[in-house]
């Protein structure tokens, strides 16, 4: 079974988001990185990309296929981890530790869209 971490918020497309102050750190779930499998390339967007939710902000690619990571919410990009330039497999070690980018959020109301922990766990179950 997947884990899913306490105190983060999910989207429906396997994204996860942890929320500090005005900021949102946004990685995938174990349950997407699973999916995909050994993890191979992570597209990263720039510094100042303007996030909006639901549309397309990274690419993760694996041996088996390429998946297009959405934002969970509208934000500014602040900082990106660059480390999975050079070792994208830290998504599959540990994809609640190895988040892709973190946000300035616009509107911390459209965190209420999201899954709760054991919303989520029962939508992949």
């Amino acid at each position: 079974m997947s884990k899913v971490v306490d105190g983060l918020y999910y989207a429906a497309t396997h994204e996860w988001v942890r929320v500090e102050g005005d900021y949102a750190f946004i990685g995938i779930t174990d349950y997407a990185q699973d999916s995909l499998g050994e993890i191979v390339f992570v597209e990263l967007p720039e510094v100042d990309d303007q996030l909006d939710k639901g549309e397309e902000f990274s690419t993760i690619e694996s041996v088996k296929a390429a998946s297009d990571i959405l934002a969970p919410l509208t934000g500014t990009v602040v900082l990106i981890n660059d480390e999975l330039e050079d070792s994208p497999e830290l998504i599959n070690e540990d994809p609640y530790e190895n988040w892709i980018v973190k946000v300035e959020m616009e509107d911390k109301s459209e965190l209420n869209a999201l899954l709760s922990a054991s919303e989520y766990e029962e939508s992949i179950e």
